[in-house]
């Protein structure tokens, strides 16, 4: 198998992928931040929403795979207007849309997590607007795709997985498609006690704010799940900020952030501060470089730690 990376190639109008040649055209500006090639090796093409049982439905496809990551500047248009021109494309150039779903009818923070994704800064997912869309084409020119659109307030970002299995598929894709064994649920508490921390990702401050709003933080909801099922454990959650202002200003605002995770537990799910804590490191601790709003964003967050050794 080879394995190609490529890096922040340059800008252009149409997107041109190896495997087979046909072409997704995308907005004017669209940079690709990231791509990877592999000639022969597979994907798991998701096919239906994150389920509580068997977490996320796919059908395993082999063949040549590229994986993109695009980021649109200066873009205002909303998910479905980024993804509706590349759905339309797809669809007149052969192939059949298999699964498509709107953040929550996805599965929100689970869907987003037991998905592949290629890793930030070149790929970005608001967890709360993302839009997700697999779609197949049989025959002799047999391929897979999936896309992933999301965005921030000042920039569009697209992924693009593309198989090219180069030959005809057993049946053609429906909802009865034999599926892969998927992930457990879970993912999150998984992952807190394997690293023994985990970003919650759903936590988006603006610059200067420790305000969780009103409506409900699944990954908090997640976080309060595990302590549930697991009486002896212990979380602190850690504050982070970028690197506007003073370290004491900053560490202040950071554990604020942290405090107002702990009161979303105790004010939703009843549990107090005996189980529950928060820190505060400020922007000693950062993601990414704080030379970019891109960076200060990501910077701007809550981790959860988990505290106990047995």
């Amino acid at each position: 198998m080879t394995t190609i990376t490529h890096r922040r190639a340059s800008a252009g109008l149409i997107l041109c992928l190896a495997w087979p040649a046909a072409a997704l055209e995308l907005p004017q500006g669209a940079r690709m931040l990231t791509e990877t090639t592999s000639e022969q090796s597979s994907y798991r093409l998701p096919t239906g929403p994150w389920q509580d049982e068997g977490g996320i439905p796919s059908a395993r496809v082999e063949g040549a795979v590229t994986r993109q990551a695009w980021r649109i500047d200066g873009q205002s248009a909303t998910t479905l207007q980024l993804l509706a021109p590349l759905r339309a494309q797809l669809l007149s150039d052969g192939f059949e849309v298999v699964f498509e779903c709107a953040a929550s009818v996805c599965g929100g923070f689970d869907f987003r997590f037991e998905t592949e994704v290629l890793p930030g800064p070149a790929m970005y997912v608001n967890l709360t607007d993302y839009r997700f869309l697999s779609a197949r084409r049989t025959g002799a020119d047999a391929e897979a795709v999936s896309l992933l659109v999301s965005r921030t307030s000042s920039a569009g970002f697209v992924q693009i997985i593309r198989v090219g299995t180069g030959e005809e598929p057993p049946d053609p894709v429906t909802a009865t498609l034999p599926t892969d064994p998927a992930p457990e649920p879970g993912s999150l508490a998984r992952e807190l006690e394997r690293a023994g921390h985990v970003v919650l990702p759903d936590l988006d401050f603006a610059s200067g704010s420790s305000d969780l709003g009103d409506g409900a933080v699944p990954s908090l909801d997640r976080i309060a799940d595990y302590l549930q099922a697991n009486p002896q454990r212990q979380i602190v959650f850690v504050g982070h900020t970028d690197a506007t202002g003073s370290l004491d200003a900053n560490i202040a605002l950071s554990r604020r952030r942290a405090e107002a995770a702990v009161r979303y537990l105790d004010r939703r799910h009843g549990l107090d501060g005996s189980r529950v804590s928060a820190e505060g490191v400020g922007y000693l601790a950062p993601l990414a470089s704080n030379l970019s709003d891109e960076g200060r964003r990501r910077n701007r967050r809550i981790e959860a730690v988990l505290s106990s050794t047995e």
